[in-house]
C-alpha cells in the first residue's frame, strides 16, 4: 500500500525542520518527504493535508486503560480509539489494574490486547508488587519480557530506601522511572486543593506541601543514584522549581504537564465539582502559570494526559466520594493549541516535541519522528479549525472540557502507514 499526503505542513521535531512538502509512505515505512510528489508512481491512496500540519504521531506515557479489572470504565479497545482520535499513535499504561501489572501473565494479557488495536499500545508495570510499597518487581524480567517503564501511579511509595533501590535498579537496566508525587499523610480529602477549593466544599482538601514533600525527596534521590526519573502530572511552583533546579545539577530528570493543569485552576473545581476533581489537584493561577513557565523554558519536558475514565454514577456520588481524574486523550492536542500556541507560550514545533518526540525518547520508543525511514505513524490537523467537545470514543466521558469550543481539529491518525481514525474529510 502506497500513500500520499500532499500539501501539508511537515513538522519533523527530531530535526527541527518544518516546511511545505508531501509525504510518501509505502505500507508502513515514510520513503519520501519532499516538494511536489503529486505524480509519484502507484499511488493507492491520496490524503489532501491542505491547510493542515502533518506531524510524528502522538505519543502519551501516561494514560489508563482500566484493563484487566475496570472495564465497564474503559477497555484497551476503547482507549485505543480514543487514542486515535486524538492523534495518538503510541500510549503508555499506567499498571493500576486489578490485578495490576506486576508479573509476567498480567503484562503479557496486557500487551496482547493491546496488539489487537491500531495503534501502538505499550505498558509499564509497577515498581512495588501488589503497588503496596515495599517490596521491588523483578524489573530485569519485566522488561524483558515487554515492560518499558515502572511506576506505582496511583499509589505514592513512601518508603523512600524502596524507592533507591528501585532507583539503582532501573539505572542499572536503563529504565525510566515515574512516580506520583502526593504524601497521603498530608492530604485530608484528595482531588481538591486546600485552599478556596476546598473552602467551597467544607473540606480540608489537599495541600501543595504533600506534592513539595515528594518531589523534593525523589529528586534528591535521582541526583544521589543518578537514576532516569519522571515527576508525574506536576501541579504546583514550588515543585517546578525544585525541577528546574535538579535540572541545572545534570540529574536525568523528566517532568510531565497534563493539559487540564496547564488550563485549568481551583475554580474549575467550584464550577464543575466531580468533573475537575483529579490528583493532584487544580491549584492555582500562579501555579498554572508556572507550569506553563516550565514548558517554556523546557523544565517540563513532556506533555501527558493522564486519561482516566470513570462512569457517570462514580462521578455523580458527593466530592469526597467521587473517583479522582478526567479523560484527555481526545482534547489535549486541541488543549495544547489553544492554551499555549494560539497565546504565544509555545511554538508549534514545542507543543508536537512535548507530545511526541520527547516521550518517545525517554521511553526509548520507535515513534515521535517524522522522517525518511522512519515508521509511518503520523497525525493529520487543522490548526486554525475550531470545534466544540461533544462526545467521546472513550466509554467514559468525565471531562470539564464538554461543551468548550477548542482550536486544532484531527483531519487522520496513521499508524503503520494505516489510517487509525479520520474524520471522514475527503481523502
Amino acid at each position: 500500500m502506497r500513500t500520499l499526503i500532499q500539501n501539508g505542513y511537515i513538522i519533523c521535531p527530531q530535526s527541527g525542520q518544518e516546511m511545505q512538502a508531501d509525504v510518501l509512505i509505502e505500507d508502513d515505512k515514510i520513503i519520501s518527504i519532499a516538494k511536489n510528489l503529486a505524480d509519484a508512481d502507484n499511488v493507492d491512496r491520496r490524503i489532501d493535508a491542505a491547510d493542515c500540519i502533518v506531524a510524528p504521531g502522538l505519543v502519551d506515557v501516561h494514560v489508563h486503560f482500566r484493563d484487566p479489572g475496570f472495564t465497564y470504565k474503559e477497555d484497551i479497545h476503547t482507549g485505543a480509539k480514543s487514542a486515535a482520535r486524538g492523534g495518538f499513535t503510541t500510549v503508555v499504561l499506567m499498571a493500576n489494574t486489578k490485578p495490576v501489572v506486576d508479573n509476567e501473565e498480567t503484562l503479557a494479557y496486557v500487551l496482547q490486547k493491546g496488539r489487537e488495536t491500531n495503534i501502538h499500545i505499550e505498558t509499564c508495570t509497577t515498581i512495588t508488587k501488589g503497588m503496596q510499597g515495599q517490596e521491588l518487581v523483578d524489573m530485569a524480567m519485566l522488561k524483558q519480557k515487554g515492560a518499558v517503564g515502572f511506576t506505582d501511579d496511583g499509589i505514592p511509595i513512601m518508603n523512600a530506601e524502596v524507592v533507591k533501590a528501585a532507583m539503582k535498579e532501573a539505572k542499572h537496566l536503563d529504565m525510566p522511572l515515574s512516580f506520583h508525587e502526593e504524601n497521603p499523610t498530608l492530604i485530608a480529602n484528595n482531588g481538591v486543593n486546600r485552599g478556596k477549593a476546598s473552602a467551597h466544599y467544607g473540606i480540608e482538601g489537599s495541600p501543595r506541601e504533600a506534592e513539595i514533600d515528594l518531589v523534593e525527596r525523589d529528586l534528591k534521590l535521582a541526583l544521589e543514584t543518578g537514576a532516569k526519573v519522571n515527576i508525574q502530572h506536576i501541579s504546583t511552583k514550588e515543585a517546578v522549581e525544585l525541577v528546574r533546579q535538579a535540572k541545572k545539577q545534570g540529574g536525568e530528570v523528566h517532568a510531565e504537564a497534563t493539559p487540564h493543569h496547564f488550563t485549568l485552576t481551583e475554580e474549575a473545581v467550584i464550577k464543575y465539582g466531580t468533573l475537575a476533581k483529579m490528583n493532584p489537584p487544580l491549584r492555582t493561577e500562579e501555579d498554572r502559570i508556572a507550569i506553563i513557565e516550565g514548558l517554556r523554558d523546557n523544565t517540563i519536558d513532556l506533555i501527558a494526559t493522564d486519561h482516566a475514565p470513570h462512569s457517570v454514577e462514580e462521578k455523580e456520588k458527593p466530592i469526597t466520594d467521587a473517583p479522582s481524574g478526567i479523560i484527555g486523550l481526545e482534547t489535549a492536542l486541541s488543549l495544547g493549541i489553544t492554551n499555549l500556541v494560539r497565546p504565544g507560550h509555545l511554538s508549534m514545533m514545542e507543543l508536537i516535541k512535548k507530545m511526541s518526540y520527547h516521550p518517545a525518547t525517554l521511553y526509548q520508543l520507535d515513534a515521535g519522528t517524522l522522517e525518511e525511514g522512519s515508521v509511518a505513524d503520523l497525525v493529520v490537523f487543522a490548526p486554525e479549525e475550531s470545534w466544540i467537545v461533544e462526545s467521546y470514543e472513550s466509554k467514559s466521558t468525565n471531562s470539564p472540557f464538554t461543551g468548550e469550543t477548542l482550536y486544532g481539529k484531527v483531519k487522520y491518525t496513521i499508524c503503520s502507514g494505516e489510517i487509525a481514525y479520520t474524520d471522514n474529510c475527503t481523502e
